[in-house]
């Protein structure tokens, strides 16, 4: 074991703590943010003409339909309906608690990956998004998930190991917080 003092350490070490953590935060920010979004896709079907191999419209007029992805508040699932109809038969988890976790999951996590990102406050970003992994992972215990119980642990672990390196951070607003 070393016996210099954190504040004596090498330049070199303390970089490599600052990039760990930034490495840390910009992941967790981003799965966080694009989870979020990914809260609000959905898909249309569109139908379009058949093109032969010259790329001119079949001659019998036939269509083909296209199914694309879009984002949009129509198609928002906080939690998605085969889920959903899992966790409303499930005794311990509340219409009402189901109903409230549904509607602030996406938005939740758009401004947890957001803050993160930014690294607005990122003690409070960093433990409230374990705070949420540790909700989700609360709902998959019940329906005996272990596959996503695993994946969120793993999740509530990055946050942790980004809570011990957030001390090493030099590029956020609000540090201290």
């Amino acid at each position: 074991m070393s016996s210099e003092s954190p504040s004596s350490a090498n330049p070199i070490e303390k970089l490599t703590d600052t990039f760990g953590y930034l490495v840390l935060r910009v992941w967790l920010g981003l799965r966080a943010l694009l989870t979020g979004i990914e809260k609000y896709a959905g898909t249309e079907i569109v139908e379009e003409p058949l093109l032969d191999e010259f790329g001119e419209p079949d001659l019998n007029g036939a269509m083909v339909e296209i199914k694309t992805k879009v984002y949009g508040m129509d198609h928002y699932h906080g939690v998605p309906p085969p889920l959903a109809n899992k966790f409303a038969a499930e005794p311990l988890l509340p219409n009402w608690g189901l109903s409230l976790f549904d509607t602030l999951l996406g938005p939740a996590l758009i401004l947890l990956g957001v803050t993160l990102l930014i690294g607005l406050a990122p003690r409070i970003s960093l433990f409230l998004q374990g705070l949420l992994y540790a909700g989700l992972s609360v709902g998959l215990i019940l329906l005996n998930e272990s596959g996503g119980v695993a994946w969120l642990g793993i999740h509530v672990l990055l946050v942790v190991a980004a809570l011990r390196l957030v001390k090493h951070d030099r590029f956020s607003v609000l540090p201290r917080w």
